[in-house]
């Protein structure tokens, strides 16, 4: 199984897309459009923070249960990823800390309980999209979903700010499984065609690396 990790607007759907086709196996999206919850939170994070954590949770973990079911699945968004989101929250007042702490020890005794061997428990290879910040704005700029813009709502700049910068330290820490990272900067492979299959060839290799058969 191989999983996606990276900020909003990194490019995550996208490059789980091209994974997915270029391996000939099956995608797992993220529950952004017709997400319920999310509109909600933009408009009143404090109230919505929490519940949206736990819209997150419980549609993240149905597809890991999903995907372990078949080989070589591409998940675009890592679960291990959702404590620093809904810490970010906390520490931004969004949440109150006994939420937090609510959802981490509700995140480990789901992931506890998971009806699989420890080692199949975690991904065979994370793959981590990292963008600069203005990249990340113009992403989400260009995908134009109202809520996220920093037009409608310029307290956000803060948020994708903070966001972006702690990902750095949160994939240097990561140690769950095999991981590899791609420069969205450099690699622009959601319009470049030439990059698109740079990454690929990237990830291909790393693939055969580990031994993980593709």
């Amino acid at each position: 199984m191989i999983v996606l990790s990276g900020t909003i607007g990194a490019g995550k759907t996208s490059l789980t897309h091209m994974i997915a086709d270029h391996l000939g196996t099956q995608a797992f999206y993220e529950s952004v459009d017709g997400n319920p919850v999310l509109p909600l939170f933009y408009k009143d994070p404090k109230k919505y923070a929490f519940l949206l954590q736990i819209y997150f949770l419980n549609k993240r973990f149905d597809s890991i249960k999903a995907a372990f079911k078949s080989d070589r699945d591409v998940l675009d968004r890592s679960i291990f990823e959702d404590s620093l989101l809904f810490k970010l929250n906390a520490d931004l007042g969004r949440a109150t800390q006994t939420e937090f702490d609510v959802y981490n020890s509700l995140l480990h005794n789901m992931m506890e309980e998971m009806p699989f061997e420890e080692h199949q428990k975690t991904p065979d290879l994370l793959i981590h999209i990292r963008v600069s910040f203005d990249t990340m704005l113009a992403r989400i700029a260009k995908r134009g979903r109202p809520y996220e813009q920093v037009a409608e709502d310029p307290s956000l700049y803060t948020y994708y700010k903070e966001l972006n910068e702690r990902y750095d330290k949160w994939y240097a820490d990561y140690d769950q499984s095999p991981k590899i990272q791609i420069d969205g900067d450099r690699y622009n492979f959601v319009d470049d065609t030439n990059a698109r299959q740079d990454v690929l060839h990237l990830i291909d290799d790393k693939i055969n690396d580990l031994g993980i058969k593709a």
